[in-house]
């Protein structure tokens, strides 16, 4: 556990010393600042896992890795067919390499090109990310021209002075799990991974995403086969990456192949980078940025429209609640209109307050649509949802009670999240549930309170997250925090998805003697016949002091 500390407290001194550089050179507050410091970042990874490789594959052959390098022989070609996912170097292009030209005057140069080259690579083309209308984002930009022209050889000489001092690998870096790489990552980005008011560029918090993968995992027994994993609205990948994680290893290796599409840019970066940070890159294919409500991206045949939208085992989403898109509603509403994709309706453009528009229930409604039909799914929605009594949110209900699709709900702490204070829940689907019971808990008391920057948010304890997990999955009954009920039950509540409206009211009796009630009786009489005076005395002193009253 004290190698993993310090192991971490030196990744996250490289991350802060970056920082302090950028800041240095007039980047603090900036959109290239966040382009800087995460392809820095995600550059000194892969180069230290391709030496690391390289470590490894010299001690199997029984010869050292400068022997690999110098002679550029069978040997190294060798290395590069060893590790086809983890290659995303030439040895040209490595710090290693690159460090050994840091006195000349045009090493900024030096340094863009080659990760211009790293980008261009065939065998990192997946790395790139697709846009909707099919065209590809490179892996790295030329990171130097971020800055004035005659800033930019110091900038590139400070930045290998950085990334070169310590190798990532110390302490057995790249043998941690998924924990280690999520706490490194969410400390990368947390400076710049905001809610800007599009779509999910915020991070769903640690606590929740475990709740969450936990739960839909242990649904059912999981096989030894390939899921398919699907979040629309994925962010920077927390939940849909929790639930990778959660899924585990099988007999031909990970279980999970992840699809995401989310339409920001900045988002989609991220998850290249935590995807690239826990080893699935055989998914990165498959990480779309583009708007998945107009264009779905992930088709039954990969890139046919016709064939219809793909069908997933698990989805994720923790999709924005509300936002303006009065610019692609219609659209949305023309190329869907002949499907039953959005069978509830589209929310209608306001006269005022565009940015009210309920967008998260055209999401719930894509991921219904695109379940298979024994498929699972989480998606956190704003609580007012799960009692709303008209409109969409009736409908969508309807349609999840109404088909048996619904395996519970659970209504979290207000402020879980620390940039909104709209309180959420989680529904879970489940449409193998036909006959099944639905847990529906409430853990709006649980968690404490903290500060985090200006904001004020709730966090839960592993004891409470357990709580949550074991009660869901366990199908516990528990005194006002969890119920089971039936599909027949929650239609006679009017579809209602509230625990605290089907727990029990308890009434406590307490046996009385003869001479105790009497002696309450009379308590009761003397205090109705004080409080009976003071009301008479009030009302005779308001018309006293009407009489007095006079019309000048």
């Amino acid at each position: 556990m004290t190698e993993i500390f310090t192991l971490e407290s030196k990744i996250k001194q490289i991350i802060d010393e970056l920082k302090g550089l950028c800041q240095t050179n007039g980047l603090s507050n900036q959109a290239s600042e966040e382009v800087v410091i995460t392809s820095v970042f995600l550059y000194k990874f892969l180069n230290d896992k391709f030496m690391a490789n390289l470590k490894e594959f010299a001690e199997e052959i029984d010869i050292t890795p400068d022997e690999i390098l110098k002679n550029e022989n069978d040997e190294l070609s060798a290395f590069y067919d060893s590790y086809p996912q983890d290659v995303a170097f030439k040895y040209e292009d490595t710090i290693e390499s690159l460090i050994k030209q840091v006195s000349k005057d045009n090493f900024y140069s030096l340094f863009d090109d080659a990760l211009e080259r790293i980008s261009n690579y065939e065998e990192n083309k997946e790395f790139s990310i697709e846009t909707a209308d099919g065209e590809r984002k490179p892996l790295f930009t030329r990171i130097t021209e971020n800055v004035e022209a005659s800033k930019r050889n110091n900038f590139a000489k400070n930045i290998f002075g950085i990334i070169s001092q310590e190798k990532f690998d110390f302490g057995n870096a790249f043998k941690n799990n998924f924990d280690f790489y999520s706490t490194i990552f969410e400390y990368l980005i947390k400076d710049y991974n905001v809610a800007s008011g599009v779509y999910a560029e915020y991070f769903t918090p640690q606590a929740i995403s475990s709740i969450i993968s936990k739960i839909l995992v242990n649904m059912s027994p999981i096989e030894d086969k390939l899921y398919e994993i699907y979040d629309p609205s994925a962010g920077s990948g927390s939940l849909i990456l929790h639930l990778a994680n959660e899924l585990g290893q099988g007999s031909f290796g990970e279980k999970a192949q992840v699809y995401t599409q989310d339409i920001s840019g900045k988002s989609s970066r991220f998850l290249r980078i935590n995807m690239m940070l826990n080893g699935l890159t055989h998914s990165l294919d498959n990480i779309i940025e583009g708007d998945t409500l107009v264009t779905p991206a992930h088709y039954s045949v990969p890139h046919d429209p016709s064939s219809g939208v793909k069908k997933f085992d698990y989805i994720t989403a923790n999709p924005p609640f509300k936002t303006d898109f009065s610019s692609t509603r219609n659209l949305i509403e023309q190329k869907w209109s002949e499907t039953t994709r959005f069978f509830a309706g589209i929310p209608k453009i306001p006269n005022k307050k565009k940015d009210s528009m309920a967008i998260y229930l055209c999401f719930m409604q894509h991921i219904l649509y695109s379940l298979k039909d024994d498929g699972k799914a989480a998606i956190v929605v704003p609580t007012g949802f799960i009692t709303a009594q008209s409109g969409i949110e009736k409908k969508v209900r309807q349609k999840i009670i109404d088909n048996h699709w619904l395996k519970g709900v659970i209504s979290m702490p207000s402020n879980i999240f620390a940039n909104t204070g709209t309180n959420v829940s989680v529904i879970f689907i489940d449409k193998s549930n036909q006959e099944g019971k639905v847990m529906l808990v409430d853990a709006t008391k649980l968690g404490s309170k903290v500060k985090d920057g200006k904001n004020q948010k709730t966090v839960l304890s592993y004891e409470e997250i357990e709580k949550i997990e074991n009660t869901f999955i366990n199908q516990e009954v528990v005194d006002d925090f969890s119920v089971q009920v039936t599909y027949d039950e929650i239609k006679d509540k009017n579809y209602s998805l509230s625990a605290g409206q089907y727990f029990e009211v308890k009434i406590e009796f307490i046996e009385l003697t003869p001479e105790e009630f009497e002696d309450k009786m009379n308590t009761f009489k003397s205090n109705l016949d004080k409080l009976f005076s003071e009301g008479k005395s009030l009302e005779d002193e308001i018309k006293e002091r009407l009489e007095e009253l006079s019309y000048d």
